[in-house]
């Protein structure tokens, strides 16, 4: 094992899916807390509609994503249901249905079509650039300061989405604003190296897992955060291994940790 993450190419994969895994499993904490597993997907889908749309008119995919996911991102911290026969997961299920189509549709017309989807949906650990690992850490590292200092207001405010206790919030609340602005820029970053089925994997799997087998709120961070670093380093060893994808590796070693948390609390019952 030690002789495949010598390599410098499976070393920068390694690091850059562990500062991914726990940045987005920190923050689907919250997201799996609140009720809204499909945000991420979402807002990775907006992100790289902005990607295939900036490649279309050749323009900067970077600053065009960027500002593709922010504004999805600070329009959805608006979102909210009255009405009891809706979720709000179905709205954010249409937002991602309709920017899943738009992203195929632009993408299709280029010279790799299927390639360029297939890259879009579970990215590319392995040609991550040193300057790519840079920004996605200091950014990350910024995110983490950030909900450290506030992860009182951070968690006070889940906790009433979670207990459907909003009314007192307004039209808009800086906290619940300043988290889906959080979780748009580490997907923004994270999309770009991994896709969007790795990114939505690491925000729902680890953080479900951990519910699984904990019912400490500070255990299931804890716990999370551990998962998401364990399936990277299997996930990375079983591709270059086996010669797998790396994206899709990851995500099945995350669901075979699923499968374990799922096994143990059985057992626990």
């Amino acid at each position: 094992m030690s002789d495949i993450f010598a390599l410098d190419f499976v070393r920068a994969a390694l690091i850059i899916s562990v500062c991914m895994g726990l940045m987005l499993a920190y923050l689907g904490t919250h997201v799996v807390r609140r009720g809204i597993v499909f945000v991420d997907l979402a807002l990775g889908q907006i992100s790289m509609m902005g990607v295939a749309l900036a490649a279309y008119f050749e323009l900067n995919p970077t600053i065009i994503a960027i500002v593709f996911t922010l504004i999805g991102a600070f329009l959805m911290s608006f979102i909210k249901v009255s009405d009891k026969r809706l979720k709000v997961e179905a709205i954010i299920g249409i937002i991602y249905a309709v920017t899943s189509a738009i992203t195929v549709l632009l993408i299709s017309k280029g010279a790799h079509g299927d390639a360029d989807i297939q890259e879009v949906l579970f990215g590319s650990f392995f040609t991550v650039t040193t300057s790519e690992i840079g920004w996605l850490a200091a950014v990350f590292t910024i995110l983490a300061v950030m909900h450290g200092v506030f992860r009182k207001q951070f968690f006070e405010i889940t906790e009433k989405f979670a207990n459907h206790d909003t009314e007192d919030l307004g039209v808009f609340n800086l906290w619940n604003f300043l988290f889906y602005i959080s979780i748009g820029l580490a997907i923004v970053l994270a999309v770009r190296a991994g896709g969007v089925i790795p990114v939505f994997s690491f925000i729902v799997i680890p953080p479900v897992a951990a519910i699984l087998v904990t019912r400490s709120k500070a255990g299931v961070v804890l716990i999370a955060l551990a998962l998401s670093v364990l399936g990277s380093f299997m996930g990375i060893y079983f591709s270059v291994r086996f010669d797998f994808p790396a994206g899709s590796s990851i995500v099945a070693m995350l669901g075979v940790l699923f499968v374990v948390a799922a096994v143990i609390r059985l057992i626990r019952r």
